[in-house]
């Protein structure tokens, strides 16, 4: 079945150039269910990289726009009354999809953000007294830009905790770019083709929870998440059991993606950074020193024995 990965690759590269390590997120988050936020400046094809995913895994998906005036109702839908039945009707949101792509999800308040933290914890969503199940699979890839300031609210830690994943998308290499412009200008992309079904992520998925680890890879990715929690002066908080959870999934998922039916200490290194890096809260020196998150995480890397 692992070669189903490649067609889906294979798929998506017709739209999107280079960009591995965030495909590889991507795919992750569809092998285990996990929310995805990507982070990077605008134009890398992150948009793109999931309308993309979407049409290979042929998945229903609907993309909202995050801004400053969008409403609870907006995203997970409202009761409309109806003057002819002098009845309420349901009308549902976007949330009611299989893929949801929350577009700049930090341009949005906080009532918008406890109204999607339900349905990407509880898999469902209220509106008026009802609650409404979600279709599975469905799962959360979010987006932000890092460098506005204007505009943006901080996610809270509780809604960042959710996402498995934290993915940076960094520019393309020279040569990469240089295809993007010819192709654009030319308008030579190919058509993509649906290469999976719903039947077929499940099944991928249950060939995940089988990938086996060591018990002492185990151990050492306990040891990890413990390294966060330890007398650490640049370190306010470290990170919650969920990330040992995560570190786990992800880690299963990546042994998958590069064809192999074990975790190697090189596929929780790579785990680690995205699992990580939006958990661990920065103390008052941590940010006046300049350290960032990903720096903390290859020390800690260094600092762990691999067994």
């Amino acid at each position: 079945m692992s070669n189903k990965i490649e067609e889906i690759k294979k798929e998506i590269s017709k739209v999107v150039i280079g960009q591995n390590q965030m495909i590889d997120g991507l795919l992750a988050g569809i092998l285990t269910g996990g929310h995805i936020l990507l982070e990077g400046v605008p134009g890398l094809a992150k948009t793109t990289a999931v309308n993309t995913m979407a049409k290979t895994l042929n998945l229903d998906f609907k993309r909202v726009q995050f801004t400053p005036d969008l409403l609870p109702s907006d995203i997970i839908g409202a009761e409309i009354y109806d003057p002819k039945t002098n009845e309420f009707k349901i009308k549902k949101g976007p949330i009611f999809t299989n893929i949801l792509l929350a577009d700049e999800i930090n341009r949005a308040p906080a009532k918008v953000q406890s109204a999607l933290l339900e349905v990407m914890q509880e898999r469902q969503a209220t509106i008026g007294d009802k609650s409404f199940a979600i279709d599975k699979p469905f799962l959360v890839l979010a987006t932000q830009n890092p460098v506005e300031q204007e505009g943006v609210y901080n996610l809270p830690e509780a809604q960042l905790d959710r996402f498995m994943l934290k993915v940076k998308v960094g520019y393309n290499t020279k040569e990469e770019e240089l295809e993007i412009a010819k192709r654009v200008a030319n308008n030579s992309f190919e058509q993509v083709n649906a290469v999976a079904t719903k039947e077929d992520i499940f099944a991928m998925r249950e060939e995940v929870k089988n990938i086996h680890i060591d018990k002492e890879l185990e151990e050492y990715m306990i040891e990890l998440i413990f390294a966060t929690r330890k007398n650490n002066e640049n370190l306010q908080y470290g990170a919650s059991p969920r990330a040992s959870i995560d570190l786990f999934k992800a880690s299963k998922a990546y042994a998958y993606i590069h064809k192999k039916d074990f975790v190697s200490p090189s596929d929780i290194a790579r785990a680690a950074k995205d699992v990580l890096r939006h958990r661990l809260i920065l103390s008052y020196e941590g940010e006046a020193s300049g350290i960032s998150s990903d720096d903390i995480i290859n020390k800690i890397l260094s600092g762990v024995a691999i067994p």
